[in-house]
């Protein structure tokens, strides 16, 4: 990448990396396989065609100084799930901070049982380790300000984009709460939050993003349901800015959540209200305690989502909600 276009010989490559040229070959049909787009072989040398969107470290980090993100990035082409991966470095003391990306996953996970499609190279698959200092009761404020924090990046995106393709694109990004945002009705952006915790402390949790990028399509039993920001826009976007936008803007919410004193929990939930269609006055179905449906009334104190029924008040505490039509 530090010579893009330009021919470099297998034999320069091999003496750089201390290997053979047959080695190189080997890495190079490797790389092809993930889908870097390298032309060339051994005789006449190698040369990429273009940069690769690929969210690698080394890309990522001069663009993260300065936020608790940039020092622990781990990039992998194909992996079960990012989450996974985390939580089990997490448990093995990895710092705050540690961010692991992945280009394609082969077991993404949702919430619940649900999963989560993950084409390669065509979104971003990325989990966080936090160790926050806040009761296991609050983890469900940082689950809305990461949603905040998603909004705010693909908003920045799409205000530089210089698109007029789409006008007005901005304002249709919608919060659903507690964890999914919305692109003309349609899901392009998941979160999952997973934690180990004691009664009064959370040991460390886990924060997976899952944003639909690229993707030109989606499986038959999600077109209904997804989108992507390439089909909503008409335009291929940048992973790599995208994910650096992201992570300084779940910087920025995860230090003002932090700090003391009770303004950071009520500003998350204000702004969450706000900028969420769901918050209030929706009809809706929630998929808990059997199914119900009724019309939503806002927050509590604690996040949770309130929904008048026809038997009175009910707080949502884990179930799915979908609008009804």
């Amino acid at each position: 990448m530090d010579h893009a276009t330009v021919v470099v010989s297998g034999n320069k490559i091999a003496q750089e990396i201390g290997t053979t040229r047959s080695e190189v070959w080997r890495l190079v049909q490797q790389l092809r396989g993930l889908g870097v787009d390298i032309a060339g072989h051994a005789a006449t040398g190698y040369r990429l065609r273009k940069v690769p969107d690929l969210l690698l470290g080394e890309t990522l980090a001069p663009m993260l100084r300065g936020t608790i993100f940039g020092n622990q990035i781990h990039h992998y082409f194909k992996l079960g799930s990012t989450n996974v991966t985390a939580m089990e470095a997490a448990a093995q003391g990895a710092p705050e901070g540690s961010v692991f990306l992945a280009e394609e996953q082969v077991a993404g996970r949702g919430r619940g049982t649900h999963g989560w499609h993950s084409a390669r190279s065509q979104g971003i698959y990325c989990s966080v380790v936090l160790r926050p200092a806040l009761p296991p009761a609050d983890v469900l404020v940082l689950t809305l300000a990461t949603g905040l924090a998603a909004c705010a990046a693909v908003e920045q995106m799409l205000a530089h984009s210089g698109s007029r393709e789409r006008p007005g694109a901005a304002e249709q990004v919608d919060l659903r709460w507690p964890n999914d945002l919305l692109l003309n009705g349609k899901k392009f952006v998941g979160i999952l939050a997973e934690l180990t915790a004691e009664a009064t402390r959370v040991r460390h949790m886990v924060v997976g993003i899952g944003v639909n990028v690229n993707q030109p399509a989606f499986p038959a039993e999600l077109r209904d349901l997804a989108t992507s920001l390439r089909r909503e826009t008409g335009n291929c976007w940048s992973r790599v800015e995208l994910a650096a936008a992201l992570l300084k803007s779940l910087d920025r919410e995860y230090r003002a959540l932090l700090k003391p004193g009770p303004g950071g929990r009520e500003s998350v939930l204000r702004r969450f209200q706000e900028r969420s269609s769901y918050a209030h006055g929706r009809r809706v179905r929630v998929e808990e305690d059997g199914g119900y449906e009724g019309v939503t009334a806002g927050l509590d104190a604690r996040g949770f989502l309130q929904v008048e029924t026809r038997n009175g008040l009910r707080t949502v505490l884990s179930g799915g909600v979908r609008a009804l039509e």
